[in-house]
């Protein structure tokens, strides 16, 4: 898979490296879907959950109905309606008052299995994951929900018992550990593929802590370094000058 997928940096050349966390998700997101039933992924910012929702997501059966869904800011029930109308791609304007809203979504979802992922979920109050609640218990709608978002998705989710307690799967990413740093990373991209071990290494502990996304702007500096200065091989001056660039 090519680094258009790491949407935070444009970076020629990187893979989706098979992490442990990816592979967890992978088979909590293949249950989830088969059991049309909720998950809740969270985690700290850049520790790929995105990455991999979407990367799992794209796995699965053909002609599974996926759609996605975003949110910036903190929004309503009825924000949340009007945001479905939206990824559903129904027809018309958008009904005016809730009920009826509500029973054209209803009908929309009965209609065939649909799975939504629900990214940025630490933006959603209890009245917004209140009413995925609602429309999730319809009898009728056959619905598979993944919340994915930061710590804030996991503490509001588990502040709503209702809520909380149809969450069929949860998971949890955390940093890479130095192990998994040296194991991902030369396969995360060319320029680590023969660096020693020891750079790597130290590129971590002074730059990027196991976090993907600093990984990633590591990376493309590397890059950079290594086309300006000629070397072959990253070294730790090289390092230290991409470090810079990162203060």
């Amino acid at each position: 898979m090519t680094a258009a997928t790491y949407q935070y940096v444009d970076l020629p050349d990187a893979s989706v490296v098979t992490t442990r966390a990816l592979l967890a998700a992978r088979e909590n997101i293949t249950d989830t879907v088969a059991a049309r039933a909720m998950m809740c992924i969270h985690g700290g910012a850049g520790f790929g959950k995105t990455l991999a929702v979407n990367t799992c997501l794209r796995e699965l059966e053909p002609g599974e109905d996926v759609r996605k869904i975003t949110f910036r800011a903190r929004p309503t029930a009825r924000a949340v309606r009007y945001e479905l109308f939206t990824a559903l791609d129904l027809a018309g304007e958008p009904p005016r008052h809730p009920s009826e809203f509500d029973r054209l979504l209803k009908t929309a979802l009965a209609e065939r299995p649909r799975t939504f992922l629900v990214d940025e979920a630490q933006w959603l109050n209890g009245e917004a994951f209140e009413y995925f609640r609602y429309l999730w218990d319809e009898p009728a709608t056959q619905l598979a929900i993944i919340f994915v978002g930061g710590a804030g998705c996991h503490t509001v989710l588990r502040r709503e018992p209702m809520l909380s307690s149809r969450v069929f799967i949860w998971q949890q990413f955390t940093r890479l550990t130095p192990d998994e740093v040296l194991e991902v990373i030369p396969l995360f991209h060319p320029v680590w593929a023969d660096a020693d071990p020891e750079d790597i290494t130290f590129a971590d502990q002074h730059a990027a802590h196991g976090n993907f996304r600093a990984w990633a702007q590591l990376t493309a500096h590397t890059r950079t370094a290594l086309a300006r200065t000629g070397r072959a091989r990253v070294d730790q001056d090289l390092l230290r000058w991409a470090f810079s660039r990162l203060a």
